[in-house]
């Protein structure tokens, strides 16, 4: 108990101080196909789910065994359930990532977005999530990840999408976990700007709510008014709050990180963008040290 309480506290000052960004591994299985593509797999090279997986955790063992992968510059790393029930180098996937590399190891527990609704996608029941996060405890993760998305500027429903977000993170904070709230804007909507002062408005409302003895993490769109976090990352509630790139190419997700001082990254396919199944080890890791040095330095500012 001891020992555990006190990685905890290593692992939470390193995510409120430390600099750095988060890798997000956490492709889920609608989103597994497009990202094993773009590594050079492509559908007809495997059969059914099963061999999917294999393929994706391939991958991220080879990702995460990088020499390029360490605790130095990337602070945490996201997983998925499936990853997190794996082994890289014969370890337990949450154990190797704090042992072996000194990264804090995370978990998405959503399961996915409803259909659109009001202007948003909430995200779809998890009627499991009490059992998810008891196994995740079990499994030494330190926090987690959910998903919803706003389209437009509703009121009502980016107040639908903070509401089920802070509900869930509260059973999540009780479980013993820190979680990322992630009520991301659609950076190709029309109304993003109005969306997101919506939004905080209504997250900075709903912080208020929360218990004084709870941390809580954000991961949002970058915004489109530089800065426009910082009320929010100044928040004694608030752990960190992270950015998403959101569809933006990995150059461009890196300038207008640059330009919201204190916000760092939380990146997918713009940091295995360029990594191919068929690169030599040598080649790999280069293309993905050169990828991390681009967003660790565009999450310092």
């Amino acid at each position: 108990m001891a020992q555990n309480q006190a990685r905890n506290q290593e692992q939470q000052q390193q995510m409120g101080s430390a600099t750095g960004f988060i890798a997000a591994l956490d492709q889920s299985g609608g989103s597994t196909p497009k990202a094993l593509k773009l590594y050079g797999v492509e559908e007809d090279q495997y059969s059914g789910d099963a061999e999917m997986f294999d393929l994706i955790h391939e991958m991220r063992s080879r990702i995460i065994s990088s020499r390029s992968f360490t605790g130095d510059r990337i602070l945490a790393a996201i997983l998925f359930e499936q990853t997190m029930d794996r082994q890289v180098e014969g370890l337990p996937t949450p154990a190797y990532l704090w042992e072996r590399k000194r990264v804090v190891p995370f978990l998405k527990v959503d399961k996915g977005l409803a259909e659109e609704s009001d202007g948003v996608q909430l995200m779809k029941p998890i009627p499991e999530l009490g059992d998810l996060l008891s196994r995740a405890v079990d499994q030494g993760i330190f926090g987690t990840k959910m998903r919803s998305v706003v389209k437009t500027a509703s009121k009502d429903g980016i107040a639908a999408i903070v509401d089920q977000q802070f509900e869930l993170g509260e059973q999540i904070v009780g479980a013993g976990l820190v979680p990322i709230l992630e009520p991301e804007v659609d950076i190709f909507s029309s109304e993003k700007q109005a969306a997101e002062d919506v939004l905080k408005a209504a997250i900075l409302d709903a912080l208020d709510q929360v218990g004084s003895d709870q941390l809580l993490m954000f991961k949002l769109s970058i915004p489109t008014e530089d800065g426009f976090y910082s009320e929010l990352m100044e928040h004694p509630k608030v752990l960190r709050v992270v950015a998403l790139s959101g569809g933006y190419s990995r150059e461009e997700a890196n300038e207008r990180l640059t330009r919201n001082p204190g916000l760092i990254a939380s990146f997918s396919r713009a940091l295995t963008e360029g990594l191919r199944r068929d690169q030599p080890d040598d080649e790999f890791d280069a293309v993905l040290d050169k990828t991390i040095a681009s967003i660790y330095e565009a999450s310092q500012t």
